[in-house]
């Protein structure tokens, strides 16, 4: 799999897939990491998902790239999560995420202590609105951040204007939720491709499209599609082999999208 400066670039996400049952946990981050995957991306958010997937990563975490998050309303609150993952992914954070920008002035200070301590190694932040877009934009203005979570997706694009610019002109990773569309807009992933279409794009299927899609901008670093499937999880990894879109097949999939 094609990587860039998070590791390989389809990872997984978690958001309303096995919640908190280690066992289907278990298949899906197997099937992913052997397909290639490296970066899980988690949240306490998540009904129990960080702990699920703690269990999952067992006797694979040295090779796994965690981004989680820290969703909390107080400080005592942010803590506290953080000690549990510490718990669930011995003792280190490789992406440690402020979640929807909640308390971010507050959090980032104590969050890069533990950056200092080794036990974090990037910062980032997220939000999945884009009436959030500028007050994302002002956290990357004070440096204290070294990777970005929005969702990229052909049906979303208002990050392209200023936000994808400026994480490229301060270095930032960026990594790309809700690259298939996003849940609950299922009908965004129900395009059915032409066998010529297919063979014009590179790709087995429509949700493969999407990813390369999303791939296409050099800017981004990493997708994240969730999925509880197995053979989902071995079939998203596919989108980080071929080689990246071109112009023409990016405004393919623009046009299907429609």
């Amino acid at each position: 799999m094609q990587k860039r400066r998070l590791g390989p670039v389809v990872g997984l996400g978690t958001w309303n897939t096995f919640d908190g049952d280690a066992g289907l946990a278990r298949q899906v981050v197997s099937a992913a990491f052997e397909a290639g995957t490296r970066l899980f991306d988690s949240s306490p958010m998540y009904h129990g998902a960080e702990a699920a997937l703690g269990a999952a990563l067992a006797g694979l975490r040295n090779d796994a790239i965690v981004a989680t998050k820290i969703w909390a309303s107080s400080l005592a609150e942010g803590r506290e999560q953080f000690a549990r993952q510490l718990e669930w992914y011995g003792g280190r954070v490789e992406v440690e995420q402020i979640h929807n920008l909640l308390l971010w002035q507050e959090h980032v200070e104590w969050l890069r202590a533990e950056q200092d301590a080794d036990r974090i190694g990037k910062l980032g932040v997220t939000h999945y609105q884009a009436s959030a877009f500028g007050r994302l934009a002002d956290a990357l203005r004070t440096n204290a951040f070294q990777v970005l979570q929005i969702p990229y997706n052909p049906w979303e694009r208002e990050c392209e204007r200023e936000l994808l610019p400026l994480a490229a002109e301060l270095g930032v990773a960026v990594i790309a939720m809700r690259p298939l569309g996003g849940s609950g807009e299922d009908r965004r992933r129900r395009v059915e491709l032409t066998d010529a279409q297919k063979s014009e794009l590179g790709v087995e299927s429509w949700p493969e499209a999407l990813l390369r899609w999303a791939l296409g901008n050099e800017r981004i670093d990493s997708v994240i599609p969730a999925t509880k499937s197995p053979e989902r999880a071995r079939a998203n990894a596919r989108a980080g082999e071929g080689p990246r879109f071109t112009p023409e097949q990016r405004a393919l999939v623009e046009q299907l999208a429609l």
